[in-house]
């Protein structure tokens, strides 16, 4: 079973990748990425694996702007989190790190399919 953040766990993440005075500008861009992960159509999850919903909540959190400020670090560090409590651990350079996020964020890497597939390519189970 695939557990998932809640908005209380978005906002502690948050205050640990941006700091303590994290200004959220739009609540409900947050609760619509967190939801992203959960979605389904006609009763299937629209993304059906670990990595996907990974994607789609990178993808959103990087995209979507709901932070003032932090919202690349917010994304990265809700990704590894969210990876995290479901049994997965990033093994990724710092450089590479920066620079994957950075193509979503900007867009030049928006394929969920694409995200989803380095971030499995990165993955190792937790000990």
């Amino acid at each position: 079973m695939i557990e998932y953040l809640d908005l209380d766990d978005l906002l502690e993440v948050a205050r640990h990748a941006v700091g303590a005075d994290v200004k959220v500008g739009d609540y409900g861009l947050l609760e619509s990425a967190l939801a992203r992960p959960r979605a389904s159509v006609f009763g299937d999850d629209a993304y059906p694996d670990l990595h996907l919903k990974a994607a789609a909540l990178l993808h959103s959190l990087a995209r979507n702007h709901a932070l003032v400020d932090g919202n690349k670090r917010l994304a990265w560090t809700s990704c590894l989190t969210f990876l995290g409590i479901n049994g997965q651990r990033i093994a990724a350079s710092e450089d590479d790190r920066f620079d994957f996020v950075i193509r979503v964020a900007t867009g030049a890497e928006s394929d969920l399919e694409d995200i989803a597939a380095q971030l499995r390519a990165w993955s190792d189970p937790s000990e």
